[in-house]
């Protein structure tokens, strides 16, 4: 259920971007306000751009969120305060607690959040040998560097 949401979610956002450019093309007269001569095709051309739209809104969210996992050694209770300190330096919130023992976290900017459609959580959760991060991926990779760097020392 979560997967289809983000698709809707990305796809509604498409949409209105391409409609506000086009909008706003026609309304300055770089482009014709009739749709046959703005597109070769008219109208057809408008439902295969939504048809790309749809298989592109559809295919996001599965290359778009994902895993790390992050190594660390001891007991997990002792390490969520350095945890929390390298996400609030990222901009990150804590939001809950999980089922599992783990720690949900958002985006402390209202901007942010809404540019990311609500879907900026990170879920850090204890896994043997360290944490396991999960969220949208062009985020991933500078939270787990911020917290690996928080929880392990490499002799700095």
């Amino acid at each position: 259920m979560t997967y289809l949401r983000r698709a809707l979610k990305y796809f509604l956002q498409i949409t209105l971007l391409f409609v506000l450019i086009i909008g706003a093309l026609m309304l300055t007269g770089f482009v014709s306000k009739d749709v046959a001569v703005a597109f070769q095709h008219g109208w057809t051309s408008i439902g295969y751009i939504f048809g790309l739209f749809l298989v592109m809104s559809f295919a996001y969210p599965f290359f778009g969120y994902g895993k790390r996992n992050i190594r660390a050694q001891g007991d997990p209770a002792e390490q969520w305060s350095a945890i929390d300190a390298a996400m609030a330096s990222r901009g990150y919130e804590m939001a809950g607690q999980t089922e599992d023992g783990g720690r949900r976290y958002h985006l402390t900017s209202a901007f942010a959040r809404a540019m990311r459609l609500w879907e900026d959580t990170i879920t850090l959760r204890p896994v043997l040998g360290g944490f396991q991060a999960e969220g949208l991926v062009r985020d991933l990779s500078r939270i787990v560097m911020a917290i690996d760097h928080k929880i392990n020392d490499y002799g700095n």
